[in-house]
């Protein structure tokens, strides 16, 4: 099938690519015209045959809703927007209306995979009205990983990025965790090899995953994160988590008080926060601030 892209980043620039080995044709756009292959939106949509599909990765909040706006008016009944950003899942209901009055169709699409998407697939979660989502779903195979696992339709529209938002509020607990278990090895006279201990962890025991793989390749690039300022920033879905968590009255002390930790990091040099924005880095291609 043809897919319209637009927002041609670190993300956008490995989907685009993803989904052309698949077999499809996407025409991409984004700002920088070194990446785009047209040369503004109205092109784009002009070279997609109806009913079309158009794929919005482009940053929450402002961006997003400019570009919704502009496809509202480019756009015709019975086209789908899909939007793979981080957006608010609140947003997403009011984009959803507001394309509903042209007849157009709206899905949400939290995505993770980082920079080794392009390699090992995206995991997805996506939310909408089901006959929308077929008109998606060829490029939602392309993108998942291989096998029986990593897609889900979440639900309704803004299901998906709620979803998204959940996951990177674990995401947020579990670098936690590892980076003050890290920070602990390192503080101790007895213990003379914190790289090898997490490396072992690999195997066998019931704290493997993947982030434990990411630290250990960070901890072989610079052994003691002796060259990183302790320093995390946040994307904004671990205090959107914390929100809903108020907003629901559901406990979630882990994640929240990892949110705080990053809060914390801006003030000292924190020792565990060199872990985060070492695994932030490896699994994201997120800035990380040198000393």
């Amino acid at each position: 099938m043809q897919l319209g892209l637009i927002g041609l980043g670190k993300m956008g620039g490995n989907m685009r690519e993803r989904i052309r080995r698949a077999g499809h044709t996407v025409v991409g756009y984004d700002r920088d015209p070194a990446l785009s292959d047209v040369a503004s939106l109205k092109e784009l949509v002009g070279s997609l045959a109806a009913p079309r599909v158009v794929w919005v990765m482009v940053p929450a909040g402002g961006p997003t809703q400019s570009t919704v706006d502009e496809l509202a008016e480019l756009l015709e009944p019975g086209d789908v927007v899909v939007d793979g950003g981080n957006s608010r899942w609140t947003d997403d209901e009011k984009h959803a209306a507001e394309l509903a009055t042209k007849g157009i169709g709206f899905v949400d699409c939290g995505v993770s995979g980082g920079v080794w998407g392009l390699q090992n697939g995206y995991a997805l979660m996506y939310g909408g009205a089901e006959a929308d989502i077929a008109k998606v779903q060829p490029i939602f195979d392309a993108l998942k990983p291989e096998g029986d696992f990593g897609a889900v339709r979440a639900g309704k529209v803004g299901a998906g990025h709620f979803a998204k938002m959940v996951h990177n509020g674990i995401e947020y607990a579990m670098m936690q965790a590892y980076a003050e278990g890290w920070e602990l090895l390192e503080a101790v006279d007895s213990v003379e090899n914190v790289r090898e201990i997490f490396r072992s962890w690999k195997e066998g025991t019931v704290i493997r995953s993947w982030l434990l793989d990411l630290a250990v390749d960070a901890l072989d690039k610079d052994e003691h994160l002796g060259k990183l300022k302790g320093y995390a920033a946040d994307s904004g879905e671990g205090r959107w988590t914390v929100e809903a968590a108020i907003d629901n009255a559901v406990p979630l002390p882990a994640i929240t008080a990892s949110l705080f930790a990053r809060f914390a990091s801006r003030q000292d040099d924190s020792p565990q926060m060199k872990m985060i924005a070492a695994l932030r880095n490896e699994f994201g291609g997120h800035a990380v601030e040198s000393k």
